[in-house]
């Protein structure tokens, strides 16, 4: 198989799987027990109030129909309504997302920076002290509850020391001019004050996951003819841990995208925590508000993260180790 035929192939798979994501959202949140409109309205609505939400939404409409209306929404950006907040999905969440996006993808990055790096250390350095030892402090952290480490970090730095803030993403009463843009607080002193903490939260949580993984992939690697060769002819140790760490990071590319997409709307525990206004937070007033249209679209979102994602460690696995064939 060409290369080209082999990115075309992986394109139509990405596209199929994130049409069966849709689809399986569709059929499950019809499934669910009770009436769709029953759901969505407070209890206690009068039935002409929900028969008037039935028409207004198109659920009255054969199921097929209503599919058809679901598939082509999508496909023009169209969403539905946020039954809590009364406004169009994206509007309502976009904020959301952009708040989960700038916690999650720079600590996830950094943590898995960190991580390969010390692992690629550890494993070039076989026997030593740091590669028998040096995993627990990070085995310890990231084996714990992410929740636990936030209350631990807010006890210790906001409540003993009193460093930093405990939540949010400005302190009470902070307001800004009319004219200033959106995103104009999230250049100032006071949002990186409060991004600290929940930032080195998800840093330490995150941080043993690749280095584990670096560790035992470089130790492999370091087995393998072409280390024995640059240990003979004299390479420098700094330039063989280049190169181990170039072979051996493959498993750890594959799973920062899965691991990005999943924080995305995993860490609602810790968003909960630091009273964070991000996408977690999102899900669960959703939740709590019977909000389906909105809890729908976060699922996809979450999917079409994990999808797409994969789809790009799959379209960059040759350009970063040559040694990976199509056929392969």
């Amino acid at each position: 198989m060409s290369r080209t035929r082999y990115f075309l192939a992986r394109t139509v798979q990405t596209i199929f799987l994130l049409w069966l994501a849709m689809t399986v959202l569709f059929v499950l949140f019809r499934m669910m027990p009770g009436d769709y409109a029953d759901l969505m309205l407070w209890q206690g609505a009068s039935p002409e109030t929900v028969d008037q939400f039935r028409e207004a939404w198109g659920l009255n409409d054969p199921l097929y129909v209503q599919y058809w209306n679901y598939l082509t929404n999508f496909l023009t950006l169209e969403y539905g309504f946020s039954t809590q907040s009364q406004r169009p999905v994206w509007d309502a969440v976009k904020l959301r997302i952009f708040n989960s996006f700038i916690l999650i993808a720079p600590a996830l990055t950094v943590a898995y920076v960190l991580g390969s790096v010390i692992g690629a250390i550890m494993g070039s350095n076989r026997g030593s002290k740091l590669e028998k030892y040096g995993f627990i402090p990070a085995l310890m952290t990231g084996t714990s509850p992410i929740f636990f480490l936030g209350i631990l970090g807010i006890i210790v730095f906001a409540g003993w020391f009193d460093l930093l803030p405990t939540s949010g993403i400005r302190s009470p009463g902070t307001t800004y001019p009319d004219s200033a843009p959106w995103w104009a607080h999230y250049v100032t002193g006071e949002f990186v004050r409060h991004y600290i903490l929940p930032f080195s939260v998800i840093v330490i949580k995150y941080l043993y996951l690749p280095l584990l993984i670096m560790r035992t992939s470089s130790v492999e690697v370091r087995n393998q003819d072409f280390f024995f060769y640059h240990r003979v002819t004299g390479v420098p140790g700094w330039k063989r841990t280049k190169h181990l760490a170039k072979h051996a990071s493959l498993p750890v590319i594959t799973l920062y995208p899965i691991s990005l997409a999943a924080s995305m709307g995993g860490l609602v525990l810790l968003e909960v925590v630091f009273n964070w206004p991000g996408m977690g937070r999102a899900l669960i007033q959703a939740v709590l508000a019977r909000d389906l249209p909105v809890i729908q679209f976060v699922f996809f979102l979450i999917a079409a993260f994990v999808i797409i994602g994969n789809y790009l460690v799959d379209i960059m696995y040759g350009v970063i180790d040559p040694r990976v064939s199509v056929e392969s």
